[in-house]
């Protein structure tokens, strides 16, 4: 079987580093909503025609560029490890599943319904933060009572659309166990990469993973890990004001995708 597509003769390499690195960067400093931007930008931009190759060759190099974030946050002691892993475990069942069912939808109904998928991160990430939180948050029965069908219903959209879903992780883990956003943003790193993993295995089964291409993206990942570590500090005091105006670029593209695909 092939396992990944050697389909990058008319791929814009130089451009997928780019990609790479701009999504590793928003991973970085929010915690979500920058894989949804994997898709538009690998298809309008890097030139990958078959929008199933490009969910499943997205997918798979957010699962990188989270485990590389993860990795940064998991060294300064801000992922909630028992909550993460509740959440990750039931949302790789979704994951799974909704990769399955995507792969049944032809590419222009899938990225039609991906611009509203798109529109609703945008949106959802408009809304003011929640509250404070407790960092020292425990995982209990109760937690994990909330936690697992959460976790199956964000693993089945981020599958589905082959997003992080990082958009509704944090504050999914913010609403079930009480944690500050940082700590949630931290944890739903886990969640990303799990969900990121299930979804391309499950592409990359039917061959829908552009091998060149993702290695472009993982290679421009690390680029954009590192900026991330240096810029998230520097942006503290005005991430606020950042996450609205990366909002709105969210919902603007998410016009433009639903333009094209009903064109």
């Amino acid at each position: 079987m092939d396992m990944l597509l050697a389909s990058a003769g008319s791929a814009n390499l130089p451009v997928a580093v780019a990609s790479g690195a701009f999504i590793a960067l928003l991973l970085g400093l929010f915690g979500g909503g920058g894989s949804v931007l994997a898709t538009p930008l690998l298809i309008y931009a890097v030139g990958l025609t078959d929008p199933h190759v490009a969910i499943g060759t997205g997918a798979a190099a957010v699962a990188l560029n989270a485990a590389g974030n993860l990795a940064v946050q998991a060294r300064a002691g801000t992922v909630k490890w028992p909550c993460a892993l509740s959440f990750a475990a039931a949302g790789l069942v979704g994951a799974l599943v909704g990769a399955a069912l995507a792969q049944r939808l032809d590419g222009q109904s899938l990225l039609t319904a991906f611009a509203f998928a798109m529109f609703a991160v945008g949106a959802a990430m408009l809304r003011p933060a929640g509250a404070a939180g407790n960092a020292d948050v425990r995982l209990d029965l109760g937690i994990t009572l909330k936690l697992l069908p959460a976790g199956f219903v964000v693993g089945l959209l981020a599958g589905f659309f082959g997003i992080g879903g990082g958009f509704l992780i944090v504050p999914g883990l913010m609403a079930a166990a009480g944690m500050t956003m940082a700590n949630a943003a931290a944890s739903s790193l886990v969640s990303v990469l799990v969900f990121g993993v299930a979804t391309a295995s499950t592409y990359a089964a039917a061959g829908r993973i552009d091998g060149p291409v993702l290695i472009a993206m993982a290679a421009g990942g690390i680029v954009g890990v590192a900026a991330a570590r240096w810029l998230a500090p520097r942006l503290a005091a005005r991430a606020a004001l950042a996450r609205r105006l990366f909002a709105l670029m969210v919902i603007a593209t998410s016009l433009y995708v639903g333009w094209r695909s009903l064109g």
